[in-house]
């Protein structure tokens, strides 16, 4: 219904003089795609039959125009072009498959790369083995809607970002599967977004990274077992809900590295099975609420550069380590989490503990400066040196508790985001 919606629109803004629709095939007078676009005037249809299309130097759309495949017809770069070319205002390309495309040590080159423009649809189409797959540079009110983009790579080196977006506003990017490039999903310089439904899966680097991109929203995505995870850095105002980071694991991984960020609210997401949920440096003035951490390592690694930071309303369940920071000083609030291993009571059945929480273990300070020390995870004496701290803490941040927690874990179908 959206998509018919958005047509309309597209075809609302066409001249009064009717628009025509142009039918490339092999083996027929118009077999060429390009020469299918030199001939059509503005607001014109170009549909593309089934059939293989050799782009050699590929094929530019300078006119506003809609490109529609039909039977998935293949754009193939042949590993020296760049299949597509979008460099015109009010585009829509959709049911192609594009593979192939070149590489070139001083361009990105991409499958489908969007060049300065405006009121561009680029939605279902299948992506396979190209560089960059879907590019944006300086592009406004665009949309990238339900394309599933496949690559091979093996080493960062040698491949590029799925859905790539360089220095642009308003964009949407929703519903795509992205799985094998670089970063599944790149943002840099990008204002004013929303990314939404996504699957991004098995990354070289990182299922979704952010840079210097301020006032954007993502939400219900899903980053499955991706080499780092997700990275934030350099932003402000990033809204982050309702997403799914699950198996991101190794040395350096993390569900999600937060760096540098101002502003931001991350709430409803649930963080399974990595190596470290959530690792924070230099964070500022942000609210972490509603989010359900089960089965990691580290839940929570914050840095003493991080201040002002609210962490409420969470879940914590089953992580080796709830907590985990590099300093004595805390300048964090945290309130109202439930932790399955407090062992506080509640004489006044308000629902809260009546004794505060501190979830930074002395073994959790230790392991993370030492991880070899891991080898002792489970022995009767890191028990006893837990057991002693919590009498009388004389390493861990005495600062850094809960005041309120949860006795019962909250209910996080019930949560606003």
């Amino acid at each position: 219904m959206k998509k018919l919606v958005w047509i309309g629109l597209f075809l609302a803004l066409a001249p009064a003089l009717p628009a025509r629709t142009w039918v490339v095939a092999p083996g027929t007078a118009l077999s060429s795609i390009q020469a299918a676009i030199d001939r059509a005037q503005p607001f014109d249809t170009v549909r593309v039959l089934r059939g293989e299309y050799h782009v050699k130097g590929g094929t530019t759309i300078n006119k506003p125009l809609v490109l529609i495949g039909d039977g998935w017809p293949l754009l193939d770069g042949d590993q020296q072009y760049q299949p597509l070319s979008i460099r015109s205002d009010y585009v829509s390309v959709s049911g192609f498959r594009v593979a192939r495309c070149g590489s070139a040590s001083l361009e990105d080159v991409a499958g489908i790369k969007v060049y300065r423009a405006r009121w561009v649809y680029i939605f279902n189409n299948i992506l396979e083995n190209n560089y960059f797959g879907i590019y944006l540079s300086a592009c406004r009110n665009t949309w990238v809607s339900g394309n599933r983009l496949q690559a091979e790579g093996t080493v960062e080196q040698s491949a590029g970002n799925g859905i790539h977006a360089w220095k642009c506003d308003s964009i949407h990017v929703a519903h795509n599967r992205v799985q094998g490039h670089r970063d599944g999903i790149y943002f840099e310089f990008v204002t004013n977004s929303y990314i939404a439904h996504n699957h991004s899966e098995g990354n070289i680097r990182y299922g979704l990274h952010f840079m210097f991109s301020h006032n954007d929203h993502y939400e219900h995505n899903l980053f499955l077992r991706n080499g780092a995870g997700v990275a934030v850095m350099y932003s402000r105002h990033v809204i982050m809900s309702g997403n799914t980071f699950s198996e991101n694991q190794g040395g350096a991984a993390y569900g999600i590295l937060l760096k540098d960020i101002q502003s931001s609210h991350i709430s409803g997401n649930t963080f399974v099975q990595n190596t470290t949920a959530i690792f924070m440096e230099g964070c500022t003035r942000s609210t972490l609420e509603y989010n359900v951490f089960r089965q990691n390592g580290w839940a929570l690694k914050v840095q003493a550069s991080c201040d002002n930071n609210v962490f409420q309303y969470n879940n914590f369940l089953a992580n080796t380590f709830d907590v985990a920071t590099n300093n004595q000083l805390v300048l964090n609030t945290f309130n109202h989490n439930y932790w399955d291993k407090y062992e506080g009571y509640d004489l006044n059945r308000d629902g809260l503990g009546d004794v505060p929480y501190h979830p930074v273990s002395l073994f959790a300070m230790v392991s993370d400066q030492m991880p070899y020390a891991m080898m002792f995870w489970r022995s009767f004496t890191v028990l006893l040196l837990d057991r002693a701290e919590k009498v009388i803490p004389s390493l861990s941040p005495d600062q850094l508790r809960d005041d309120t927690p949860l006795l019962k874990p909250y209910a996080t179908d019930t949560k606003h985001q």
